[in-house]
This record gives structure tokens, C-alpha cells and sequence, in this order.
């Protein structure tokens, strides 16, 4: 601690003594031209894209859509590798809480149960380098029995089909699932719209209905 202190003090000493000093002039020996300082640069603080995976593909989310207590968000599945990537199926979400424990949901291939729209079959898809496909989670935040707790998830982890390694897919906000423990899933489907932080456009996947599904 004294060094550090005495440190200090020299620093702030010649800090002082700088200060004090006069300025030199133009004309001086000693004199040089003012160099203009230059801007700092901007430092992003947005995260760096996913990294691809051994597998040579990438997971993203698209963001989330709400009505009237339904959910969509969408996800987007590049094939960042140099060979075709072939699916065919849904993808396989996994929930965690913010601890990072398993939530214990029911994931409901089509999401017949939780909303129409969703449960076009799925097809085989085959990815060429750089190309893409989407698929959507969709789940209602509603709580009908007060004697279970509600259930957000803060992590989601994706795999592109069951029995596939799963991947972290980064969340704008939680999964509120209230106490339902039900996640629906759209399968897979070739994707050529833009990525954005919002979920494919109705061309590309289902819209929301606009009122609630009364089959619940």
C-alpha cells in the first residue's frame, strides 16, 4: 500500500509540475504544431455472431411476436459449413431457468394444441452453403391454476432435430410459458427472407391469428 501511495504521488506530482509549466511558443526551439487528437473510435457492444458449429451449422433467434397472449419467435438455421445440410423434422428446444436448471415443457411438434397454422408437415430440406432455413416456437403465457408456479425460461438451448447436439440461442427476454409447460414448434422450412430481429414474415412462416385459439 505505501508503494502504491508514494506511486501516486510522484504521478501526481509531475502532473502538477506540468501543469504549471508555461506553454511553449511557435516560435520557440522547443516548439512543435499542435496534432489535432483524434476521435476514439466507437466500441460495439452488440455480441458477436454465434460461432459455426462443428457440425457447420448456426442457430439464431428472430425475435418474438406477441397477440393477445400467444408468442411466436422465430429462428433462423444457416449452413455456415462447405457441404449440403439436409433436415427434415422440427427442431428440439431445451428451457432453463435462470439458474441454469432444466425446465420440465412439453414440446409439441405442429403446436396443434396451442394454436392453428403451425402444423404444415415437415419436408426435406437440403442447405447448400450459405442458405437457410426457419422454423418457429410458439407457446401462451397463461396462468390458470394459482397453485403452480409459472415457468420463464431464461435459456434456451436448440438443437436443429432430436438426437442432435443442441446449441445456445440467445433470448431478447424470457420464455413465459406461465404454468402451461407447453412449447409448440413449427417444423423446418427453406428460408430466403432477411435476417432481422423479428420473426419471418407470413410468407415464410404462418402469421399469428389475431384472436386467441380457444383450444387450450
Amino acid at each position: 500500500m505505501r508503494t502504491a501511495a508514494a506511486r501516486f504521488g510522484a504521478l501526481a506530482g509531475i502532473g502538477v509540475l506540468a501543469a504549471c509549466a508555461p506553454a511553449p511558443t511557435p516560435g520557440s526551439a522547443s516548439g512543435l504544431p499542435a496534432t489535432p487528437a483524434r476521435p476514439t473510435p466507437a466500441v460495439s457492444t452488440s455480441p458477436p455472431p454465434p460461432a459455426c458449429s462443428p457440425e457447420g451449422i448456426r442457430i439464431t433467434g428472430l425475435g418474438v411476436s406477441a397477440a393477445m397472449g400467444l408468442r411466436a419467435m422465430g429462428l433462423e438455421l444457416v449452413n455456415c459449413g462447405d457441404r449440403p445440410y439436409v433436415l427434415e423434422g422440427y427442431p428440439a428446444p431445451r428451457l432453463r431457468d435462470a439458474d441454469g436448471d432444466p425446465l420440465t415443457v412439453q414440446v409439441i411438434p405442429g403446436a396443434r394444441p396451442i394454436t392453428a397454422g403451425f402444423d404444415q408437415p415437415p419436408t426435406r430440406v437440403v442447405l447448400r452453403p450459405g442458405e437457410r432455413a426457419a422454423a418457429a416456437l410458439l407457446w401462451r403465457n397463461l396462468v390458470t391454476d394459482p397453485t403452480v408456479v409459472a415457468s420463464n425460461g431464461a435459456h434456451l438451448d436448440v438443437a436443429p432435430l432430436r438426437g442432435r447436439p443442441a446449441y445456445p440461442v440467445e433470448l431478447d427476454g424470457p420464455i413465459d410459458l406461465g404454468n402451461t409447460g407447453r412449447l409448440g414448434v413449427s417444423a423446418w422450412k427453406r428460408y430466403d427472407g432477411p435476417s432481422a430481429t423479428k420473426p419471418p414474415a407470413p410468407s415464410d412462416l404462418p402469421s399469428l391469428p389475431p384472436t386467441p385459439d380457444s383450444r387450450l
